[in-house]
């Protein structure tokens, strides 16, 4: 571990090595990763994924890497032999090493009483949720942006609503991978208010509000990034703010129930969205998140 100053120069922060070790995407170690490192403050991980490790060849390379740059080792490694070869070259290099599933894998086992399962990348087999998930990824693509009849939207799990840059497009990507067929419908003043949407029975439709200072300044980003100018009232305060007040008043019409986006991110805002939709099955969807 070595210390690093902070990007605001005022402390010094900790960086280490952390070997990702998988024999299939690597996905469910990134994302641990990730969660526990952000516990910290004022730590820095630098990430060596290495994917697909399936022979013993390919080990002896990871440990190769392991050993220039020392660190700590996470995996999840499902092959008896592959595991003990890893282990023991850590145990050479006198490096912590972490099956990461090990706590959560063990519980379930003496729980359930089952036996596991040693094939490789289980949790990516190409299964009905699989076929869903990417069915639900092709739903949400053409179903973006306002695109598709009332007819259409009635195939969806939920449909979101909101001004522009309420981060609808990336929460209905996101929620397809979590197998839900998710469309937006964005909010034009003057052009679309969701009248659309009110007959709709079988999607719950969600409404996306955000503060206008912050809409603004996302609006503003947008702009920048597009080289564009400042001068419409795209950006223009008062009319963000009667922009943002004439949605939310169309969501307590309506009866929606509403998502403030102004300090979630999207997997956060998506969280909500499941929520709700697990309460719609109960009867108790009323309330905003």
């Amino acid at each position: 571990m070595s210390p690093v100053r902070s990007a605001g120069g005022s402390r010094l922060a900790t960086y280490f090595h952390v070997h990702l070790v998988s024999d299939s995407t690597g996905e469910t170690l990134n994302a641990m990763a990730k969660a526990v490192t952000a516990r910290f403050d004022g730590v820095i991980p630098i990430e060596h994924i290495y994917a697909l490790v399936r022979s013993d060849r390919q080990m002896d390379r990871v440990l190769d890497e392991i050993a220039t740059a020392p660190g700590v080792v996470l995996h999840t490694i499902v092959d008896r032999d592959l595991r003990a070869q890893l282990e023991a070259g850590c145990r050479a290099l006198d490096i912590p090493h972490i099956g990461a599933l090990d706590p959560l894998v063990g519980a379930l086992s003496r729980y359930l009483g089952a036996a596991l399962s040693t094939r490789v990348g289980a949790q990516h087999a190409l299964d009905h949720d699989y076929f869903n998930r990417m069915a639900a990824l092709d739903y949400a693509m053409a179903h973006d942006d306002g695109q598709g009849s009332a007819e259409q939207l009635e195939g969806a799990d939920v449909v979101l609503v909101g001004v522009s840059r309420t981060s609808k497009t990336p929460t209905c990507i996101y929620l397809a991978h979590r197998g839900v067929r998710a469309a937006n419908v964005p909010l034009v003043p003057g052009q679309e208010d969701g009248e659309r949407l009110v007959g709709l029975k079988n999607p719950l439709v969600v409404g996306l509000t955000v503060s206008p200072d912050r809409l603004i300044q996302i609006r503003r980003n947008r702009l920048d990034g597009l080289n564009a100018t400042h001068t419409s009232s795209y950006v223009e305060p008062d009319a963000v703010r009667d922009e943002t007040i004439k949605a939310k008043r169309a969501f307590e019409r309506r009866g929606w129930p509403t998502i403030d986006v102004t300090r979630r991110s999207v997997e956060e805002t998506a969280a909500a969205i499941l929520n709700l939709l697990n309460e719609r099955r109960t009867k108790t969807v009323g309330v905003s998140w």
